[in-house]
C-alpha cells in the first residue's frame, strides 16, 4: 500500500539526473522532441507543461535567489536547504518543482521500457511482481489529493511507493527517487480533462523508463551485484 509521508529533516541523496550545474539556473533540454510521447502526451501538452510551467519555475527561482547565498548552489542543494525554512518557502517551491520536473522528463521514454532482470528481482522482492508495483504506483498517483506526485523510491534497502503533495519529493524523507508521475492538472488536463486515471494508466503502461530507474538505483546495489556474480 502506498505510504503518504511528509517532509522531515533528512540527508540529501544525489541521483543520476543531477547535473551539478550552479545558478543562475537554466531550463534543461528535454531528452526527446516535444512530440515524441504522442499519443499518450500530446505536443500541445508538452509545450505548455515544459515550455510554460517548468520554465516558469526556473525563471521564478532565478529571480528569487539572485544576490543570495543560494545563487551559486546546485539545484538539489537549494531544495534541501530551503525545505524547512518558512522564510524561503517560495524559493523551495520553485526549486523543488524545477528539480521534480527535471527528474520527471527522464522517467519517460518514447515506447517505454521493461525492467532488467536484476531490477525485476528487486521489485518482486518488495512488491511481488512488476505488475503489482505498477498497480500500486498507479493507485498512489490517482489518489493524490489535489496537486502532487507519486514516486517509486528506495528507502535504505527497501523499495516504497510514496505520495507527495505540491512540490515535495522523497529527497526530503532521506529516500532516493527512482521514478515519478506528475499528477498536477497541467500534466494531463489538455489531453485527458479530469480523467487522471486514464492518464496515469497510459503513462505507466506506455512510457515508463525503467533504464533511468536502474541508473538511479546504482550499480552498487546488492541485487545488481548478485546478478554480476552469477
Amino acid at each position: 500500500m502506498a505510504q503518504t509521508q511528509h517532509p522531515e529533516q533528512a540527508r540529501s541523496q544525489r541521483v543520476v539526473h543531477s547535473s551539478g550545474e550552479v545558478g543562475p539556473f537554466e531550463l534543461a533540454p528535454l531528452p526527446y522532441a516535444e512530440s515524441a510521447l504522442e499519443p499518450v502526451i500530446s505536443r500541445k501538452t508538452m509545450s505548455l507543461h515544459y515550455g510554460k510551467h517548468h520554465k516558469g519555475y526556473v525563471d521564478q527561482l532565478n529571480s528569487l535567489v539572485g544576490g543570495t547565498d543560494l545563487a551559486n548552489e546546485p539545484l538539489e542543494e537549494v531544495v534541501m536547504r530551503t525545505a524547512d525554512d518558512p522564510v524561503r518557502t517560495k524559493i523551495f517551491n520553485n526549486a523543488a518543482q524545477a528539480w521534480n520536473h527535471d527528474f520527471f522528463w527522464k522517467c519517460l521514454k518514447p515506447g517505454g521500457s521493461k525492467p532488467s532482470k536484476s531490477l525485476s528481482r528487486l521489485i518482486e522482492t518488495h512488491f511481488g511482481s512488476t505488475a503489482d508495483m505498477e498497480r500500486q504506483l498507479g493507485e498512489a498517483a490517482i489518489s493524490v489529493f489535489g496537486s502532487g506526485w507519486a514516486w517509486l523510491a528506495l528507502d535504505a534497502e527497501k523499495l516504497r511507493i510514496v505520495e507527495t503533495s505540491n512540490a515535495d519529493n522523497p529527497l526530503l524523507l532521506g529516500m532516493k527517487p527512482l521514478l515519478t508521475i506528475d499528477v498536477w492538472e497541467h500534466a494531463y488536463y489538455v489531453d485527458y480533462q479530469n480523467d487522471r486515471a486514464d492518464f496515469v494508466h497510459s503513462l505507466i503502461t506506455k512510457l515508463l523508463n525503467y533504464e533511468f530507474a536502474e541508473q538511479n538505483l546504482g550499480s552498487g546495489h546488492s541485487e545488481g551485484r548478485d546478478e554480476k556474480q552469477a
